[in-house]
């Protein structure tokens, strides 16, 4: 599985990654955990709001900062 974090590496990134690294932990979930800072890609996935979380390539949540849990129902 592929979890992937979309934003410039603000605060609110940077906490989203961290959500995302606790329920992998916490569901022993296989998974590599991917950001993209890049603005232009940001873009080019449709997400005008960061930061956005996506699950195999496809956008889950955008715009706020998920919680661990949210995290983890996505990944089980």
């Amino acid at each position: 599985m592929e979890i992937t974090i979309y934003g410039p590496g603000c605060k609110n990134c940077v906490n989203l990654a961290d959500n995302a690294k606790k329920a992998v932990a916490e569901t022993g979930v296989e998974a590599e955990i991917v950001k993209v800072e890049d603005m232009k890609e940001i873009a080019v996935a449709g997400i005008m709001s960061t930061p956005a979380i996506g699950i195999d390539g496809e956008v889950k949540i955008k715009g706020r900062v998920a919680t661990v849990d949210e995290i983890k129902e996505l990944i089980v």
